[in-house]
C-alpha cells in the first residue's frame, strides 16, 4: 500500500476512537475484538500488542484481518470511520516489536497491562474503505 500523510495517521491515531479487530480461523470462523492500542505509521503499517487471545490464535492461521475505526461515539451515517484492510506480516513473541509494544503500552495503560502483551504484530494496509461505502 502506498504511503499515507500525516494527517490521516494522526486522525486514526487519536486518542479515543474506537477500533474492532476482525480475524477469522482457518475454516472461516470469525472473530471480532475491541483493541486500543493499534498505531498506523507513514510506511503503511499497522503495529499492536496482544495477548495470547483468539485474534493472535486466528492471524496465526490467516493472516488477513479487518481494522474497523471510527473517530467518535455514537456512531451515525456521517460519523468518520475507515475500514483498514491487513495482512498480517509479523507475530514478534520476542525482539524489538514486543518491546517497542510493550514500552508504548505500559506509559499509556501501566506495566500490569504491558505485562500482559504477548507478541508486537506487524499488518500491512491493503485497503482502505469509508465506514459507509455503497461500492461493491
Amino acid at each position: 500500500m502506498a504511503n499515507f500523510d500525516e494527517e490521516f495517521v494522526n486522525t486514526i491515531n487519536q486518542p479515543g476512537r474506537v477500533g474492532v479487530l476482525a480475524t477469522a480461523d482457518a475454516d472461516g470462523k470469525p472473530n471480532a475484538a475491541y483493541f486500543g492500542s493499534p498505531r498506523l505509521n507513514v510506511e503503511g503499517q499497522l503495529i499492536m500488542g496482544m495477548m495470547n487471545n483468539r485474534s493472535l490464535a486466528n492471524l496465526e492461521v490467516n493472516p488477513y484481518a479487518v481494522f474497523f475505526i471510527v473517530k467518535e461515539a455514537p456512531v451515525g451515517f456521517t460519523t468518520p470511520g475507515w475500514r483498514l484492510y491487513l495482512e498480517c506480516k509479523q507475530i514478534d513473541r520476542e525482539g524489538k516489536v514486543l518491546a517497542k509494544v510493550k514500552k508504548a503500552m505500559a506509559a499509556g495503560a501501566g506495566e500490569k497491562a504491558a505485562a500482559g502483551i504477548k507478541a508486537g504484530v506487524v499488518f500491512e494496509v491493503t485497503k482502505i474503505r469509508p465506514l459507509v461505502d455503497t461500492s461493491k
